[in-house]
């Protein structure tokens, strides 16, 4: 483990990050999910998922975000930094399920994570044993969030503007770690699009004009970043 020994302390936050997630995924993700997985110009849902919408959305947010979680403490250790991971892992996974669900990354879950993050990362870097940089981190999601904005008005039918406000979360913790972080996650992120992408094409389940939810690899790629960044510091 990075920022932490292989102690049972470590490991004891390692199961404490992973049984935040469990929690956190298993409880408030599938009906946040099935709220906010609605088509564009259709009002959110205020009812319950019936049994069988349960049973599917119940079965993969929990394990995920423990998983999210449990990888980031093992990765980061007791950083002050840790704690923004561990908030900001449950909205990036809730995005991801809404996006894969019904291609719509919605701004009422967006742009309050992009917010959330910038904010909480100023207050850990002035705790005791922050690892990252704040500037950093905003210049971050300007880059980050400036590249997929330029890749929207380049290719609009295969980016939308949802990704656009997605990458400013994901460019503000990549940047917290550096420059060189930050371009291991963006890079990871489209790697990631562009293989599930080819491998469509070659299933013969897609062509070229084919959009693909790209929320889940904005945010997968954000994750390694981090993960890379905490075992670099």
């Amino acid at each position: 483990m990075s920022g932490a020994t292989a102690s049972p302390w470590a490991w004891g936050l390692v199961a404490a990050a992973a049984a935040y997630g469990w929690t956190v995924g298993a409880l408030l993700l599938p009906r946040a999910a099935h709220r906010f997985a609605v088509p564009p110009g259709e009002p959110w849902r205020t009812d319950r998922p019936a049994a069988s919408g349960r049973s599917r959305l119940t079965a993969l947010p929990g394990p995920v975000t423990a998983a999210v979680c449990a990888l980031l403490a093992a990765a980061v250790g007791p950083r002050p930094e840790l704690a923004v991971w561990v908030v900001l892992a449950p909205a990036l996974v809730l995005l991801a399920l809404v996006d894969v669900r019904v291609r719509r990354l919605p701004d009422v879950l967006t742009l309050p994570t992009a917010v959330a993050g910038a904010a909480l990362l100023g207050v850990a870097a002035v705790l005791p044993g922050a690892a990252g940089s704040w500037p950093g981190a905003l210049g971050g999601g300007l880059v980050l969030g400036g590249g997929y904005l330029v890749l929207f008005l380049i290719h609009p039918r295969g980016m939308g503007m949802g990704d656009v406000k997605l990458a400013l979360t994901v460019g503000v913790a990549l940047g917290w770690y550096g420059w060189t972080t930050l371009a291991v996650g963006a890079l990871a992120g489209l790697l990631l699009g562009s293989l599930y992408g080819n491998a469509l094409l070659i299933a013969g389940r897609a062509d070229r004009k084919t959009g693909i939810p790209f929320g889940p690899f904005l945010a997968a790629g954000g994750l390694l970043g981090v993960v890379f960044g905490g075992l670099a510091g």
